[in-house]
């Protein structure tokens, strides 16, 4: 019997495909792509994770990445033989061999550039007369005998050092070099001598036998220590007077790290051993964490102290740059998840409209075999065997192109989640269909949203998930969207909850206006207007599941939008912080001025718009705060502590030519008017001293404001001495990022010369540069345009960013899908209705202004609740997203204020039109191609349609 089942079910499977293999190919294909992305995406987080992880150890500092384990001399108690034993190459290579098996995982080392030897912790002054002073200070240098200098540099001059005879602690020659720009700035030549003095005062003559060139300049050999290639002029710190002098290093034959442990630098023996990213990946972030805890002061500095020694230390900055990097993660991880939920809700409930549109098409050949006798379990059996021939194999091709795709990255999430993909949809349409067939159905009865009314069950099943849906959004806006320690699902389902409220919601409401619209217009002339309402509602492409569709897939995309958009507002606004306008001009120091010809040149430049020339006095002191904290009325909006503005910024400017720029650039509108010098601030002749009575009108930031109150208040300034009373507040000017600051007229000023000139306009880069060069000073330019290319995405934030675009993209796609498949469900019905309106005498333009009249209320629908969702889902979010991470992090010099995620009207606008047009497009080519087939056709005896 079985034998027999098993061979009646093959059959089956192969005449099904074979009957509707357009259905089965569509499916597939559906299925192939959702599981590809499914399985892409937690791939492609894993490759931007990984990449930004390694791309930060790449770039940092190697001073921070390296791990260096060193250890004091050898003590003094010990014979001297074996104290020199253990400075020598030999016995540091095996102690360096040992400390590399050792290391734990996923911590792996860059053998290449391994070094290791002896070197003075503490600088020795060098007494040579030759040697340069800049301010009668002698140079103090470093001594290092280290390991691998013939690989990692190349000779410029002279000959490698070497130990011509075995060096120990009694030696008091040996041999050095130095690098090319030590060599330049300290004035060193092959064959110089340099004093090392002994513990004891003993002279170790150092001759410079060679200068050579880093191969790798920028690698960890030499930037590990920076002053192994470059020397420094740093300041002395122990002198009462601002005195600096010259430090630098002096690189030692590799076996001559005996002779160092009889001087007084204090020598310590060492091992550098830089970091090598490549096998990392995003997850070993946190096990990288604990190993370097473990290093530095727990069971893995034991370890290093068993191979090391006892005195052994263990420092690096790499857990710092891990737990940035964590750090970056976890700020980015919940506005991906975000999309992340939203497109994956979007996807299962395409597919669920899928097999409801498979199974609909269907009932009535289902509804035979249920009459006829078939089980629920057999026919379920035999849906799900067919399912499953065309799904599984989709959802492994959709693994294995995602696979090949997004190289790096986990396989069992992937994998998981193209699992998770082909059993939805195995499981989904089977219980789908034979649901419906739980008792044999002799007809299908009429379904019209108007005059139905929904079952009890129903109801109750949709206010259970009502309750749940705002439930969970009051809860998420009373505690806000900030989350702490991780993802929350709760923030990151809000997209998701919104729209689920909204269609259930509007699923009910819908079938209101179409009672109050019906009425007047059954009373007009012509059928169209009426028969397009009546179908809108008796349609069952208006449902609770399209509708979710649409709402979740439109607002993820203006979600994702907004975070695009924002990212690209919150790079232009810093670019603009930084620069003030779309061409800075300043002087090499802040009180550099600006030559009137140089301001006339460069404003009669090509492309220059606008030129506003500003004269800035940082650090000037405010005076005490007024009692109360008073603040003028202005048009600023903010507000600012009197206690923290003690120092601002005075801004020097005219007026006019200030208030212009602020127009063209966006920044708030400046109230020129109100400096007008006149009266007691009227401009200064040449050479005129202002009086300490002159009162000078400024406006001022919040906090300066409210410590200056509403008098006049004296300041005293470079540009002279004078009062000002505050006449309005602005939160921003161009010309200076402190947050503090003081805007005057400049003509009233005794100093009035500019010192920063800012144009707008697009200026040719190197016809600006050329005209500043050609004042015969030195002036620095800066373009905002440049200053916006700095804010390139390291691989974090361009992963970040990639995803994001693709989340847009597919929602947008799964937005039309949902158009389709609610229209392709109801399609043959709208081609029976227009077969027999033709025979009553409807024609081709009427039947296509009827489908287009009926596709319009559910697609306003859609629209307007897809706008709806995702300002609601955005005003949700909004306080607890920062989009710092993703635009400005890692760049220098950036401003770090919290940029929140912002409303775009674009993204919310384009896909609810898109869905608008699409359904009008579809309607008009379905009653195109309704028009082109007979009503013969169409109609038949016997048909229940």
């Amino acid at each position: 019997m079985r034998h027999n089942d098993r061979a009646a079910s093959a059959p089956w499977i192969r005449t099904r495909l074979r009957t509707a293999p357009g259905a089965a190919t569509a499916l597939a294909v559906l299925v192939l792509v959702t599981a590809f992305l499914a399985a892409a995406f937690p791939r492609a987080v894993d490759a931007y994770e990984t990449k930004g992880l390694r791309h930060d150890i790449l770039t940092a500092d190697a001073g921070r990445s390296t791990l260096e384990v060193a250890r004091p001399q050898p003590g003094l108690e010990l014979p001297q033989a074996q104290r020199d034993d253990e400075a020598r190459s030999p016995e540091l290579a095996r102690i360096g061999a040992g400390l590399l098996k050792a290391l734990p995982a996923p911590l792996r080392a860059d053998t290449s550039s391994v070094a290791y030897g002896v070197r003075t912790s503490k600088p020795a002054v060098a007494n040579e007369p030759w040697l340069p002073r800049p301010e009668a200070v002698p140079p103090q240098l470093s001594y290092v005998a280290q390991s691998g200098l013939k690989e990692h540099a190349t000779l410029a001059s002279g000959a490698w050092p070497t130990t011509p005879q075995e060096v120990t602690s009694d030696s008091r020659e040996v041999q050095g070099a130095v690098t090319e720009e030590t060599a330049a700035e300290l004035k060193v030549k092959a064959g110089a001598t340099i004093t090392l003095l002994t513990a004891a005062q003993e002279p170790i003559t150092v001759t410079i036998t060679g200068i050579v060139t880093p191969r790798d300049p920028q690698g960890s050999y030499w930037s590990a220590d920076p002053l192994l290639r470059t020397p420094s002029l740093v300041l002395d710190t122990a002198s009462p007077f601002p005195v600096h002098y010259w430090t630098g290093t002096v690189l030692l034959a590799e076996d001559s790290g005996p002779a160092l442990l009889s001087t007084a630098a204090e020598p310590v023996l060492f091992w550098r051993i830089p970091p090598d990213p490549a096998g990392l990946t995003g997850p070993d972030d946190a096990r990288l964490t604990s190993v370097i805890a473990s290093m530095e002061s727990g069971p893995g500095l034991l370890k290093v102290r068993e191979i090391a020694g006892d005195t052994a230390v263990f420092a690096t900055g790499l857990g710092h740059i891990v737990e940035a990097n964590a750090r970056m993660r976890d700020a980015i991880s919940p506005v991906i998840a975000v999309a992340a939920l939203g497109i994956g809700s979007v996807a299962a409930v395409v597919l669920l409209m899928t097999g409801a549109l498979i199974a609909g098409r269907r009932k009535a050949e289902l509804a035979l075999m249920r009459s006829r006798g078939g089980s629920l379990r057999g026919i379920g059996g035999r849906l799900l065997a067919e399912t499953a021939v065309t799904v599984l194999p989709a959802s492994a091709l959709g693994l294995l192109l995602a696979t090949l795709a997004v190289g790096e990255g986990r396989f069992w999430p992937g994998a998981l989640a193209a699992a998770g993909v082909g059993l939805l949809v195995c499981v989904a349409l089977p219980l789908r269909t034979t649901l419906q067939h739980i008792r044999p159905t002799l007809g299908a009865a009429r379904e019209d949203m108007v005059s139905a009314r929904p079952s009890r069950r129903r109801t109750v099943a949709e206010l259970t998930l009502l309750v749940l849906a705002v439930g969970a959004v009051t809860a998420l806006r009373r505690r806000g969207t900030s989350a702490e320690g991780g993802t929350d699902l709760l923030v990151s389902a809000a997209p998701v909850l919104v729209a689920l409220i909204a269609a259930l919601v509007l699923v009910r409401l819908y079938p209101l206006p179409l009672r109050l619209a019906t009425r007047p217009v059954a009373r007009l002339r012509g059928a169209i207007g009426f028969l397009s309402l009546a179908r809108a509602g008796r349609s069952s492409a208006g449902g609770a599941l399209p509708l979710l569709a649409l709402l979740l897939a439109l607002a993820t995309a203006a979600f994702g939008g907004s975070v695009i958009a924002g990212i690209g507002d919150a790079r232009d606004d810093a670019a603009l912080a930084s620069v003030g306008a779309d061409a800075r001009i300043s002087g090499a120091s802040e009180r550099a001025t600006l030559p009137d010809e140089l301001v006339r040149t460069v404003r009669d430049l090509d492309g220059v718009r606008g030129a506003a020339p500003v004269r800035v006095e940082y650090s000037v002191n405010m005076p005490e705060a007024v009692a109360g904290d008073g603040a003028a009325n202005g048009d600023g909006a903010g507000s600012g502590s009197a206690d923290d503005a003690k120092v601002a910024a005075l801004v020097g400017i005219d007026p006019a030519s200030y208030a212009e720029l602020a127009r063209a650039t966006g920044l708030p509108a400046f109230p020129a008017a109100r400096l007008k010098a006149t009266g007691s601030s009227a401009p200064l002749s040449g050479g005129a001293k202002a009086g300490p009575d002159r009162v000078l009108p400024a406006i001022a930031s919040p906090a300066v404001a409210a410590r200056l109150g509403k008098e006049p208040r004296a300041i005293e300034t470079l540009s002279g001495d004078f009062e000002v009373q505050v006449v309005g507040t602005v939160p921003r000017v161009a010309s200076v990022s402190p947050t503090d600051f003081l805007v005057v007229n400049s003509a009233a000023l005794e100093q009035k010369a500019p010192t920063t000139l800012l144009l707008t306009g697009a200026p040719d880069p190197g016809k600006l540069r050329a005209a500043v060069e050609g004042s015969g000073k030195e002036y620095a330019v800066q373009l905002r345009s440049e200053e916006r290319a700095r804010y390139v995405n390291t691989p974090m934030q361009a992963g970040a960013e990639r995803i994001y675009l693709a989340a847009v993209a597919a929602g947008a796609g799964y937005a039309l899908l949902a158009v389709l498949l609610s229209l392709l469900q109801t399609a043959p019905e709208r081609r029976t209705l227009l077969a027999r309106l033709r025979t009553m005498g409807l024609t081709t333009g009427q039947g296509r202004k009827l489908l287009a009249f009926e596709a319009t209320p559910q697609a306003l629908l859609a629209a307007g609740g897809g706008l709806f969702t995702g300002w609601a889902t955005i005003v949700l979010l909004s306080p607890g997203i920062d989009l710092v991470p993703l635009a400005l992090a890692g760049v220098a010099g950036s401003d770090t204020s919290p940029v929140l995620l912002r409303t775009d009207l674009w993204s919310l606008a384009l896909p609810a039109a898109g869905v608008v047009a699409l359904a009008a497009a579809v309607a008009g080519v379905q009653a195109w191609w309704a028009s082109r087939r007979g009503s013969i056709t169409e109609l038949r005896a016997g048909d229940s349609r």
